[in-house]
């Protein structure tokens, strides 16, 4: 069967995408980096929770409260990798969920831990929180400073490992990406201090650490910011996949 020149470029393109992701990963996260952490090995009937803001909803479902549910889990990176862990490992029986709720800041995680953490009792923990409490105080909308930011992400993980102490923790690097329509003059700048106190907490609490804003400065070499995400935080498609694939090279090893 011949092939239109449209539908040859169409499948070509699609191939690409598929190749690009892992090598857009393995750019970001040189395998140095990762040496000393073979992979966390999942028992069977473990529990993974994404958390944080708007990026890990996605406008899930939140009156659905089933683990494994795309409803539930939303359309972004988190169900993504949901659906890589449940395909790659059916035997481990895992149960997944998203907790992340739209707009939130460091302490409104904590207002509602214990219902939406500590109560689902996971054996993995990812955390991706951090646009807002910069976002949201740069606009006016909240008063909170870059020492609020450490002191509640420090509280936070301070209660966490107290309460889950043998819980593999995974930080996700907040991130805006260069050129999309919100990330104005001067927000580089500025947001760069909150990406390192959540890499400085990371190495504080031993977590693993996934630096997306490394991810997607290696990506804006295959295709321009509005690929990936138009405003430079909320991932397309494309960035959702591409924010999975990170996550399970950081978490699998």
């Amino acid at each position: 069967m011949k092939l239109s020149r449209r539908i040859f470029i169409q499948r070509s393109a699609a191939l690409a995408g598929v190749v690009a992701l892992p090598s857009i990963v393995s750019a970001a996260i040189p395998s140095e980096k990762r040496k000393t952490f073979n992979g966390f090995r999942f028992k069977k009937n473990d529990v993974v929770l994404f958390q944080g803001d708007s990026i890990t909803d996605m406008g899930r479902d939140r009156k659905n409260l089933k683990s494994n549910d795309a409803r539930a889990l939303g359309p972004g990176y988190c169900n993504h990798a949901a659906a890589g862990l449940l395909n790659k490992m059916p035997e481990k029986q895992l149960s997944i969920y998203s907790r992340g709720v739209s707009g939130n800041k460091v302490y409104q995680l904590l207002d509602r831990w214990q219902k939406d953490c500590f109560d689902l009792k996971p054996n993995v923990l990812s955390i991706l929180i951090g646009v807002n409490d910069y976002w949201h105080m740069r606009n006016g909308k909240y008063d909170g400073t870059i020492k609020t930011y450490e002191d509640d992400y420090r509280k936070l993980l301070t209660i966490t490992k107290k309460q889950l102490p043998d819980t593999l923790i995974v930080i996700g690097e907040p991130y805006s990406i260069d050129g999309g329509s919100a990330i104005v003059d001067g927000w580089q700048k500025d947001f760069k201090e909150y990406r390192m106190v959540a890499k400085k907490m990371s190495r504080e609490f031993n977590t693993l650490f996934i630096p997306y804003h490394s991810v997607y400065k290696e990506a804006l070499k295959y295709a321009p910011c509005t690929y990936w995400s138009p405003e430079g935080v909320h991932p397309t498609l494309a960035g959702a996949a591409l924010m999975a694939e990170a996550w399970q090279k950081v978490v699998l090893g």
